[in-house]
């Protein structure tokens, strides 16, 4: 997986929003302003992306997968960081950034979830 398919992928979540809220190389992914995804646009070599998870389900990823560590700049706990060009199979990424994604709708009270239309 590159970026490019990362982004599109993620911008087509229902309403997904990006901006670069930390630097000019920190692409950020959210839902009403709360982060799902977030990537480094420098890190050509080795493109990865953080994506939020159950604590338990985390850790048994990183146990699984070498292309999975612990969230890096974030709560290592709730964050994985997973190296795109590594053991970790576009499948499976695809499914933890919808995981991701559904953790912060899931989170989102009723009034947002109609005004995107899915409550």
């Amino acid at each position: 997986m590159n970026i490019e398919q990362l982004r599109d992928y993620c911008t087509s979540k229902t309403g997904c929003t990006e901006d670069f809220p930390f630097d000019n190389d920190t692409l950020v992914f959210r839902v009403f302003n709360k982060i799902f995804a977030l990537t480094s646009l420098n890190n050509t070599e080795k493109p990865t992306v953080n994506l939020k998870g159950d604590p338990e389900k985390n850790e048994e990823l990183r146990e699984i997968y070498e292309g999975i560590k612990p969230g890096y700049h974030m709560n290592k706990k709730h964050w994985n960081t997973i190296y795109l060009n590594s053991d970790v199979e576009n499948p499976l990424i695809f499914k933890l950034i919808d995981e991701s994604y559904n953790l912060i709708i899931n989170s989102l009270p009723k009034s947002k979830k109609t005004e995107l239309g899915i409550a």
